[in-house]
């Protein structure tokens, strides 16, 4: 029996429209991600003093770095049909705070307990997604919660702060070359991620399951491996925005990242990526998390409110919704 993880037989890639028009369209949308963010770069440039400087490009790279591993889950959760999880700051928050408290083992054991708990409680929600069809929504805002309780009692709602001679985990904040350290890994992980998404069965089954669920029942599909597999991973991604945080900040509560699972969506969904799910890619989201983290900082230069700059990244949500909309339904 062949394994969900192998190779196919050759064919196109699972998110490659199957027709010219279909092609012209994501070409056009690809354009008008690209052009959106050249305007905000070159508008930051032109009327933000700071916004053209090494230290600002460290600070976007940064939000990238945290931003990016988000937005990797929540393309996940889009492709295969599931919205997006309610839950992604709080995973990512929690996965700080084990990474911080395991450093005490090593470097590794934290890197991996954390990740192993992202993964963990995102699997859990695939499962009861996949097996049960329970709403995706409410089985991720319930799940925060659950983890928000959880963390809150362990920890007596204090923070979770790294020894003073604990310094192994300090080269995931330095910088190689001017670029810091979590954009190396992002880029690796949205690599991997690529291929496992373009190359394999359980990749192929992704998209068609986003595209079809009672189709992907009717033939036959491992709808509920193929489910928590995607959830799975995606809690890993998150973890690993947590891992990054922690890293920086050298603290962790559970109300940091308070933003991400918002901005994690709007990157993907800024990217091109159908909420609806078995349309997207993750070079798609990488686009779009450069969109939203230049568009958050050149608001943070301008000393906008939070407020404002949440208002801004939801318009700019909604225009690319509608967009995507309007096109899908012309098709």
């Amino acid at each position: 029996m062949s394994s969900v993880l192998e190779r196919p037989p050759a064919a196109p890639p699972a998110d490659a429209p199957p027709s010219r028009v279909q092609r012209v369209v994501a070409n056009k949308r690809m354009l008008v991600v690209t052009t959106v963010l050249a305007v905000l770069l070159v508008y930051g440039m032109v009327t933000t003093d700071g916004f053209a400087t090494v230290d600002n490009g460290r600070a976007i790279l940064a939000a990238i770095a945290i931003t990016g591993f988000g937005a990797l889950g929540a393309t996940l959760v889009m492709l295969g049909g599931n919205l997006f999880s309610m839950s992604a700051s709080v995973t990512a928050a929690g996965a700080a705070m084990v990474f911080l408290a395991a450093l005490q083992y090593g470097v590794v054991v934290a890197l991996v307990a954390a990740l192993l708990a992202g993964a963990g409680a995102y699997a859990l929600q695939g499962f009861a997604i996949g097996a049960w069809g329970a709403n995706p929504i409410v089985v991720t805002i319930g799940a925060g919660s659950l983890q928000a309780a959880v963390a809150i009692m362990i920890t007596d709602g204090s923070s979770v702060r790294v020894a003073p001679e604990v310094t192994s985990y300090k080269f995931l904040a330095d910088t190689v070359l001017g670029i810091p350290v979590g954009v190396y890994l992002l880029l690796v992980v949205a690599a991997l991620l690529h291929l496992l998404l373009t190359r394999t069965v359980w990749g192929r089954n992704l998209y068609f399951l986003g595209k079809s669920p009672p189709a992907a029942y009717a033939a036959g599909l491992p709808v509920v491996l193929t489910t928590v597999i995607a959830f799975a991973i995606a809690g890993a991604c998150t973890g690993f925005a947590g891992v990054v945080q922690a890293a920086s900040t050298q603290s962790a509560t559970i109300n940091d990242l308070g933003t991400l699972t918002f901005d994690a969506v709007a990157a993907a969904v800024v990217g091109g990526n159908a909420i609806a799910g078995g349309r997207g890619s993750i070079p798609r989201t990488l686009l779009g998390v450069l969109v939203i983290a230049t568009l958050g900082d050149l608001l943070l230069l301008r000393d906008y409110s939070a407020g404002v700059r949440l208002l801004a990244t939801g318009l700019l949500v909604i225009v690319f919704v509608f967009a995507t909309s309007s096109k899908e339904q012309a098709r």
